[in-house]
């Protein structure tokens, strides 16, 4: 089965861009990303801090089925409400080094709307190493959660 969330990685690079399509509003889309009760919801995390703001900052913590707890982390660089989020990520105690995020909502129509996330890595390295990982299966999954549960919003 094809995965809904797609990733586009060219070699040798130290990006990815990262698309998906949601048959939600835009407004929905955004809102998915800014409000706590949602993040935890899709993402499946606890949400410790989400200062939605310029100069804002977000801390997230989940917990293995083992019972270890892992943490993320950023500041917010730039934040345009159903526009844009520019931000830092950052996964505590692995080998990989912080990332810088751009994330750009866009309607489409008036139930679809479009997330393109450009992610960059510190080296080629870090962006093949996290490639290796379950990424892109986890992301679309994440993802299709998300668009099953904001749909019960509308």
């Amino acid at each position: 089965m094809e995965l809904k969330t797609k990733i586009h990685a060219e070699d040798n690079k130290q990006d990815l861009t990262i698309t998906r399509k949601f048959e939600l509003p835009l407004d929905l889309l955004f809102k998915a990303y800014i409000e706590p009760e949602l993040v935890e919801q899709w993402m499946g995390t606890k949400v410790i801090k989400l200062e939605n703001k310029k100069h804002g900052s977000y801390q997230f913590e989940t917990t293995d089925p083992k019972g270890n707890k892992h943490g993320f982390n950023g500041t917010i660089h730039e934040f345009l409400p159903n526009q844009k989020i520019t931000r830092t990520f950052e996964m505590e105690k692995t080998p990989f080094p912080v990332q810088l995020e751009y994330l750009e909502f866009v309607s489409l129509t008036n139930e679809s709307s479009k997330l393109t996330m450009h992610i960059i890595y510190r080296s080629v390295e870090d962006r093949d190493n996290m490639l290796k990982l379950p990424f892109a299966q986890g992301l679309n999954m994440a993802h299709n959660r998300l668009e099953e549960i904001i749909t019960k919003l509308k």
